[in-house]
């Protein structure tokens, strides 16, 4: 039984976090730094959804259903939100609670490891170390509901509720397609704790889950009829010729993991704080195949420090690392309770995150930090400036119901009225507004265009300047009504 006291504790480490981050996450908004990918793509999904409509998401491009680019129906449940408050900051206020109710099952596993104080400990760490901050940085994702999730997985496996674990595990299906290979993972876990039953049934559920949304469910929803994220061409030209490479030239497929500074940036940002520690948990293995799909990714983006795919792998090798010291204990046979490197391990990564909070910045772009709270701390951001005044000036421009092609950071503030996409997104026959910015080198989008291609096509449809240049905006328009497929589009 666990004191009230505790409890109460653990709430208000819980309580401080959420209001830091819905902070940094209003103030985002207000500064018009949230953008339309992400946050645009999913307030336009979940909206439709709370409509009981399909996630058409022009952002996207016309017609662009959402379950054609990944598979993640597990946001539906966020659509009764939008009867509350349809505005795009209560898909912030979801992301924030699914992050801070991560806490809950990294508290019970530590602390029935450790002692009341570790499980604290660790918590306040995870909640302040850089993947929850970056992740608040890139406001909503579908992720976030497998943060919380894999920490239930792992606090069941380690309550010898194996038909939980498998039950848990099988929903994060639901949160991304990719999640198959996970399961497949926590399988391995659970047959080396020789629940040899339900490994078998998980591995089979993750290998078929895996097979069916990438090979069926995605392409049918594609406009195009394909799944079109096979970014591996280092494994080789398909899913069947890399498990080939994988399986008979593992050690050709090793040094891909470090071959640029980022992957290593990336892998060193894990596990040095964590003293390596996760390495020798059997829990590591649950995060190999989200690190590993990133670092065999072709795209050189996935291999950074400011991305939310790390939130979820932050828990795992949290809880990875205290596994491994609960183990080393055993070994020295020590008791139960206190043990001094589990409480300098959590104090080193808090003194870390608020440090690095405080006084690091390694860039200028605030979308840009590993550590992006900082900006909130030092009051950087309390205050609208330049451009975020020339923002709300373009977008009270735009009326209700038209067709616009908007920058990225304009977009979210046009969704919850408008049908709104980015440069070239939008059917050139029905667009008739524009917001460029120019300061960009490309305007967004799947294929981008950039200032100098948005501003040609605009004088070939007959775009006239409302707005030039103000603050690197410029607010365009065509005489044209409002076609019916955007004014039905928030009906």
């Amino acid at each position: 039984m666990i004191p009230l006291k505790h409890w109460l504790t653990l709430a208000t480490v819980m309580a401080a976090a959420a209001g830091l981050y819905l902070a940094h996450s209003l103030l985002r908004f207000g500064n018009f730094e949230a953008r339309g990918y992400d946050l645009g793509i999913f307030d336009q999904a979940i909206r439709q959804y709370s409509r009981f409509n399909a996630p058409i998401v022009p952002i996207k491009g016309e017609d662009f259903h959402l379950l054609g680019d990944h598979f993640h129906p597990i946001i539906a449940v966020l659509a009764p939100l939008y009867w509350i408050w349809d505005d795009p900051r209560m898909i912030n206020l979801a992301l924030i609670v699914l992050l801070v109710s991560a806490a809950l099952p990294a508290y019970l596993v530590v602390r029935e490891w450790f002692s009341h104080r570790v499980a604290l400990l660790a918590t306040t760490a995870m909640l302040l170390w850089w993947p929850f901050q970056a992740f608040i940085n890139w406001d909503f994702h579908e992720i976030a509901f497998g943060v919380p999730l894999i920490g239930w997985v792992i606090w069941a496996i380690e309550r010898r509720r194996p038909w939980t674990a498998v039950i848990l595990a099988s929903v994060l299906l639901l949160v991304r397609e990719d999640m198959g290979a996970v399961l497949v993972a926590v399988a391995a876990v659970l047959a080396i704790k020789r629940h040899w039953v339900q490994a078998a049934v998980l591995a089979v559920i993750g290998a078929v889950g895996f097979w069916l949304v990438v090979g069926v469910v995605v392409p049918y929803f594609a406009l195009d009829g394909e799944f079109s994220y096979w970014d591996y061409t280092a494994l080789g030209p398909s899913a069947g010729a890399a498990a080939v490479f994988l399986l008979t030239q593992p050690w050709n497929a090793l040094p891909i993991l470090v071959d640029h500074p980022l992957k290593i940036a990336l892998l060193t940002a894990h596990l040095v704080p964590l003293w390596l520690l996760p390495l020798l948990s059997p829990y590591a293995l649950i995060a190999a195949p989200l690190l590993l799909s990133r670092l065999f990714n072709d795209r050189l983006t996935v291999w950074g420090l400011v991305y939310h795919y790390d939130a979820i792998i932050a828990v795992i090798l949290l809880l990875a690392a205290f596994d491994t010291l609960r183990r080393i204990r055993r070994w020295r046979g020590k008791g139960r309770g206190e043990y001094r490197p589990a409480t300098v391990l959590p104090a080193g990564l808090i003194v870390l995150s608020l440090a690095g909070g405080a006084v690091l910045h390694f860039t200028t772009e605030r979308e840009q930090q590993i550590f992006p709270l900082h900006w909130t701390y030092t009051g950087q951001n309390w205050q609208a400036d330049e451009r975020a005044e020339a923002h709300q000036r373009a977008v009270d421009l735009i009326p209700d119901g038209a067709c616009v092609e908007a920058a990225d950071t304009a977009a979210p503030h046009l969704t919850q009225r408008s049908y709104t996409g980015l440069a070239g997104t939008l059917d050139e026959d029905r667009v008739n507004w524009l917001i460029i910015d120019a300061t960009e080198d490309e305007l967004g989008g799947s294929e981008p265009l950039t200032p100098d291609e948005a501003f040609a096509r605009a004088e070939r449809l007959g775009f006239e300047t409302l707005t030039a240049d103000d603050a690197g905006l410029w607010v365009m328009h065509r005489d044209i009504p409002n076609h019916p497929v955007c004014t039905e589009y928030l009906e």
